[in-house]
């Protein structure tokens, strides 16, 4: 931790203008929104987890991991994007709480930058406790719920800029004019597409007598013919047309990738008409190689607004929109240690009479119940049922 002064003359600047007193009353009710919101997804998921097989399957080889708000550690975030986030996205929550906490007049005993390992990973403010307690219950609702409800608006924002980025690509015109048959985002190592001889980047163009032009075409050719032997026709990466026969195993299960491949329609016109009608695919992480602003498909576009550097700006927006959303409903969970919790024990000793062990017996009874819906979420994928 390294504790600096300069932070405090911001806030108290920040804390005269009209914007923050406006932002001050009007976020005093919001935390029970942002709250509820993640509750939905909380139950969503392990309703989920209970009912399908393959979700539990995926998780779980995605690994715990894969559950954690940190670079390097969780393997599905970028190191460059998501720490650049991370701070950006800790630095807004701490200033929310400073802010709203100058507004009305409640101390701030230091500002500083955190680190580990000496790399910078977000902001830190620390409020005069004796303060904040003797806060009204709507002043101290304003600083708690500052915090979270700032990373759910610079979460929308991203959001919303990323869709302005989407919307000024343009497919990059190539010679080939052909829009028959599914590009191969990825194939499974020793899987049949393997053996067959296709790799990513290949374009499946027709199997048997049928020319192949989507997923669902691929898929219905495969599993109506379970145990035979078909000729395959493709395209490689560098423009070459090749063909093999290969027999699908008898034993198969249709319900199941036979290939091992994922593909996508070789139309990069088509994909991007369907982010477009569909934002809502944008909230897969751009590692989804059929993501507009991928690694993979990049090179298919350019951008009227910024050229070709705009999936360095979409990479940004999205891990901008990612680490906000989930910092933001995580921190308004009713756990102790959390502004939900923080405001929620608030609320309860306010609106109570009873003494304050049992007060603290209830606020440590909602903080337990909540960990253990997260810890259920995060350990149904592992359990045998």
């Amino acid at each position: 931790m390294l504790h600096t002064p300069f932070g405090l003359k911001f806030f108290d600047y920040v804390a005269k203008t009209r914007i923050a007193r406006a932002y001050a009353r009007a976020n005093t009710y919001l935390m029970p929104v942002i709250t509820a919101i993640m509750l939905f997804f909380l139950v969503l998921a392990i309703s989920n987890m209970i009912s399908s097989v393959s979700v539990r399957e995926d998780l779980r080889e995605l690994g715990p991991r894969a559950n954690l708000l940190i670079p390097v550690i969780n393997p599905l975030l970028p190191i460059t994007y998501t720490l650049v986030a991370l701070v950006i996205s800790v630095f807004i929550h701490e200033a929310g709480h400073g802010i709203v906490a100058r507004v009305y007049g409640l101390k701030v005993d230091s500002t500083g930058i955190a680190f580990i390992l000496f790399i910078p990973v977000g902001a830190f403010v620390n409020l005069d406790r004796d303060e904040l307690n003797k806060a009204t219950l709507k002043q101290k609702s304003a600083v708690l719920t500052a915090g979270p409800l700032n990373n759910m608006i610079l979460a929308g924002i991203s959001f919303a800029l990323l869709f302005v980025v989407l919307s000024s690509l343009t497919p990059i015109s190539t010679d080939d004019t052909s829009n028959s048959g599914i590009e191969l985002i990825t194939v499974t190592k020793g899987s049949l597409a393997e053996r067959i001889g296709l790799t990513e980047g290949s374009k499946i163009l027709s199997i048997g007598q049928t020319d192949i032009s989507s997923q669902s075409d691929l898929t219905q050719i495969l599993r109506s013919n379970i145990g035979k032997q078909l000729p395959i026709m493709w395209q490689d990466k560098n423009g070459v047309q090749r063909s093999n026969t290969f027999s699908i195993p008898p034993d198969a299960d249709p319900n199941k990738p036979i290939l091992g491949v994922t593909a996508a329609s070789a139309d990069p016109i088509a994909i991007l008409e369907t982010y477009k009608k569909h934002p809502i695919l944008l909230l897969q992480m751009p590692t989804q190689k059929s993501t507009p602003f991928s690694d993979y498909m990049a090179p298919k576009y350019v951008s009227n607004l910024i050229g070709t550097s705009f999936p360095t700006i979409a990479n940004t927006l999205y891990w901008l929109f990612f680490i906000n959303f989930n910092l933001g409903l995580f921190n308004a969970l009713p756990i102790s240690i959390l502004d939900g919790g923080q405001l929620y024990g608030s609320l309860i000793e306010s609106r109570s009479k009873i003494d304050k062990n049992r007060l603290n017996q209830i606020s440590s009874a909602v903080s337990t119940i909540t960990i253990a819906i997260v810890a259920m979420s995060l350990l149904l994928p592992y359990l045998p049922f």
